[in-house]
């Protein structure tokens, strides 16, 4: 049996300097799929609001959404971690609201982790949560439940008093006990400086290789959605393209009668025919 990525494994990993890899999933199907190809954790992003459910931005996504999704993916990985996103409003009200949702997403959704944005002002909810036994990955930089106060998606930490906050709250995060720290849109430079200064592996997204591991949104990585893509996306496959590709041949075919053909279809004794005329 396949040894299941724990979150012991996540400290070891920076220890032995060995990179993470992380991507989100959504579903069973696809979960199946990153979860043998070796993926070492999966995130129930709440960008499913984005690419799942059409909103423009995550701020739509409500708890029930992350939980149904997670519950999918988490059959789906046999060895990679499920780490759940704390969507907005999730862990903003009062503590004990938010170690409710974390303890839903890990009962109901079969989640192994949570994740939450932002530094300071949330660290009693996640010394609250690490408390109730669940463990959590903060979420430093371009944090999107925040993108209206923040003016857009725009790259963060690039003055001295961001820079010094961010690696202040990544501080903060690691003495709370997260076991790991998701950076998002943050120069490099900022980004190498805070993978050093502390001893939980960082997850860079847009945050350049000096991080201790990477994470993407797999329908930007595979090409799969357009409304939006990144600077900080390398496509590694055009997906979209040939599903479109496939969709097209299936109509062209079943317009022209060509599908199903004979090696699609169930015979059957032609004499029970006969009978029943």
């Amino acid at each position: 049996m396949t040894k299941k990525v724990t979150v012991s494994d996540f400290i070891e990993k920076k220890q032995d300097n060995e990179k993470l890899t992380v991507l989100t999933a959504y579903d069973y199907s696809t979960a199946k799929l990153f979860d043998s190809a070796g993926i070492d954790a999966m995130l129930i992003g709440d960008s499913l609001g984005m690419v799942m459910l059409g909103y423009d931005n995550t701020l739509q996504v409500s708890v029930d959404d992350i939980i149904h999704h997670t519950k999918a993916v988490s059959r789906g990985a046999s060895r990679s971690l499920v780490i759940a996103d704390m969507p907005f409003l999730s862990y903003h009200i009062s503590v004990e609201e938010t170690i409710r949702n974390a303890g839903r997403m890990i009962q109901e959704g079969s989640a192994e982790a949570v994740k939450l944005e932002g530094g300071q002002e949330i660290i009693d909810k996640v010394e609250a949560i690490i408390k109730a036994q669940i463990p959590v990955v903060g979420h430093l930089g371009l944090t999107p439940q925040s993108v209206n106060v923040a003016g857009g998606f725009k790259v963060q930490g690039k003055s001295k008093e961001e820079a010094k906050k961010l690696l202040k709250d990544a501080r903060l995060l690691e003495k709370a006990g997260v076991f790991a720290i998701v950076l998002e849109c943050v120069p490099y430079p900022l980004a190498k400086l805070v993978s050093e200064k502390i001893n939980v592996p960082t997850i860079g997204i847009g945050a350049g290789n000096a991080c201790d591991g990477q994470v993407l949104v797999y329908q930007d990585m595979l090409g799969m959605y357009s409304d939006m893509v990144p600077k900080f996306v390398k496509k590694y496959a055009d997906l979209g393209t040939q599903i479109q590709d496939a969709v097209k041949g299936y109509i062209e075919e079943v317009k022209q009668g060509e599908f199903p053909a004979k090696e699609h279809c169930f015979s059957m004794d032609e004499s029970i025919l006969e009978d029943i005329e």
